[in-house]
């Protein structure tokens, strides 16, 4: 029975593999010699983003060094050390920037709506520190559910039709932006997280799960059980949607 159980965590694996490396080829993610940053919040999507490219960098044919950063908002009870050992059990670097970011939305200028700023400020802190320790690329962790989510939200609230682009060249830092977990579906997610017991970082934001992003979570998921394949025909339009700034795909037949 214990064999059985690791045939099937190996299959689970080879699984998110197979969607990273569909990612990475068709939208030309990895150049030889690149030094990628895994943004890391602590959560399931960035530690399974971890994963992903710790392995992939075994077989893939272009070689890559990979480096893990997390921008720590100043929450109390925040605890990194988990994330720190599995970054060692990977061999992966691990550097942790200290922020005072949280005090300074919710302490001193009570945000009301603080999610956009935050961002904001989080990935500035995040792109000082890629730079800083010699990367050309950083990794996000978004998957094909927050892909889908983007693009609703842009199309209520904005009137526009957009999502994340995979591949986005920033040309004021001299970074290109990836998102290798473009093709897997949040439940797969999930049960990577379940199957191998990732070490999870709650997160400490007093208001986590009352955004506009889970109301457009709920909403895909409300549509997707009233007509069944909606999420992937949705999924579908966007690849196919010719958004502005969106790299070319190359599509290899197998």
């Amino acid at each position: 029975m214990k064999m059985q159980g690791k045939v099937n965590e190996g299959m689970k694996l080879q699984q998110l593999l197979s969607y990273t490396r569909k990612a990475v080829d068709e939208y030309q993610m990895i150049e030889e010699g690149d030094h990628i940053a895994v943004g890391i919040s602590g959560g399931k999507d960035s530690l399974t983003l971890l994963y992903a490219l710790q392995g992939l960098r075994r077989f893939y044919p272009k070689h890559f060094k990979l480096s893990a950063v997390t921008v720590d908002l100043g929450y109390d009870k925040c605890d990194f050390t988990p994330v720190s050992s599995l970054c060692r059990q990977l061999d992966v670097p691990y550097h942790i920037v200290k922020t005072e970011i949280a005090r300074l939305l919710f302490d001193e200028r009570k945000e009301p709506n603080p999610c956009s700023l935050c961002a904001k400020m989080r990935k500035g802190a995040l792109n000082q520190e890629v730079k800083k320790i010699g990367c050309n690329k950083v990794a996000y962790a978004h998957h094909k559910d927050d892909m889908i989510e983007t693009m609703l939200l842009s199309m209520l609230f904005e009137g526009r039709f957009y999502s994340f682009s995979p591949r986005t060249y920033l040309d004021r830092m001299d970074l290109t932006v990836i998102r290798p977990m473009m093709f897997v579906d949040e439940a797969e997610v999930i049960g990577f997280q379940n199957k191998y017991s990732l070490p999870i970082v709650k997160s400490r934001c007093p208001i986590d799960g009352y955004t506009k992003r889970q109301y457009a979570k709920e909403l895909v998921q409300q549509l997707n059980r009233e007509h069944h394949g909606v999420k992937q025909r949705m999924f579908t339009a966007i690849l196919n949607g010719n958004i502005k700034g969106w790299p070319e795909r190359t599509v290899h037949v197998r």
